[in-house]
C-alpha cells in the first residue's frame, strides 16, 4: 500500500485542526445583527437529523483500543498509528514501513494491522458458519478497500477455527497479487480474524503483510491471541 493514502490522511487531519481554529476565531468576532425586515430563517423541526457518525477507535500506548473498549496489542513499538481504512466499525490501525521511497517519488509500501468491530451492515450469527461467513464478507471488503475493486486473489486461501479470550472465532489467510512498478514485492498476505463477543456482535482484526516479511504473520497471530473482549 502506498504512502499517498497516509499523506492524504495527514493533510486531512491538519486541515481539520486549521478549520477548528478558523471557526473559533469567527465565532468570537463581532457580528452585525439584523435590525429589521425579514426575520431570521428557522429550521423546521420535521427535518431529520444527520446520521450518527461512525465511531472510531484509537491507539493508546501499546494497545489498539476499539470504540467499545476491546483491545489488541500493537505489533511492536516500531509500528505507528495510521488511518483505519479496511471498513471496520469503531476501529483503529497501525503501520510499519517496509519499502521507503521505493519509486523515487517518496511513496512507501508497508505492513498494516487494524482492529475494531464487524460493521452492523454485515449480517452476523454466533455459529461456526456465521463466523466464517462474516470473515469472508469483511475480508472481501477489506481487500477491496486496500487493493481496489478487482484484486487478484492467489490460490491457497485457508480457513481456520480459532479461540480467543475464551471466545470462538474464524481466521482466513489469503494472498493478493501485487504488481506495482519498481516495487520489490509480488504479493501481500491478508489475514482476517473474526471473534464472537458473546452479545450478538463480533470483534475483527485484519492484517496486510508484505510478502517479503512473512515473520509478521506469526506476530499477528500471537497478538490476536492477546485480544481482550470488554465485558
Amino acid at each position: 500500500m502506498g504512502a499517498l493514502v497516509l499523506v492524504v490522511a495527514a493533510l486531512a487531519a491538519t486541515g481539520l485542526s486549521v478549520g477548528w481554529i478558523v471557526d473559533k476565531a469567527e465565532a468570537t468576532s463581532p457580528v452585525a445583527l439584523p435590525t429589521g425586515g425579514t426575520p431570521l430563517e428557522t429550521v423546521s423541526p420535521s427535518v431529520k437529523p444527520s446520521e450518527t457518525p461512525t465511531p472510531f477507535g484509537k491507539v493508546l500506548g501499546t494497545q489498539i483500543v476499539a470504540s467499545n473498549n476491546d483491545t489488541m496489542p500493537i505489533m511492536s513499538s516500531a509500528w505507528t498509528n495510521t488511518e483505519e481504512r479496511t471498513g471496520l466499525w469503531g476501529g483503529a490501525a497501525v503501520w510499519l514501513t517496509v519499502h521507503s521511497n521505493y519509486n523515487g517519488k517518496k511513496d512507501s509500501w508497508g505492513n498494516y494491522t487494524a482492529f475494531g468491530q464487524l460493521p452492523p451492515d454485515i449480517p452476523y450469527k454466533n455459529s461456526a458458519a456465521g463466523l466464517k461467513d462474516a470473515a469472508v464478507k469483511i475480508g472481501g471488503r477489506a481487500i477491496s478497500n486496500l487493493y481496489g475493486q478487482n484484486p487478484q486473489i492467489m490460490k491457497g486461501t485457508t480457513h481456520k477455527v480459532i479461540t480467543v479470550d475464551g471466545h470462538q472465532g474464524h481466521e482466513i489467510v489469503a494472498k493478493v497479487a501485487v504488481k506495482v512498478p519498481q516495487l520489490p514485492e509480488t504479493f501481500s498476505t491478508v489475514m482476517i480474524a473474526v471473534i464472537d463477543r458473546g452479545d450478538g456482535t463480533a470483534a475483527v482484526s485484519i492484517a496486510d503483510i508484505a510478502g517479503s516479511t512473512p515473520d509478521y504473520q506469526k506476530v499477528w497471530r500471537y497478538k490476536v491471541t492477546q485480544i481482550k473482549i470488554n465485558k
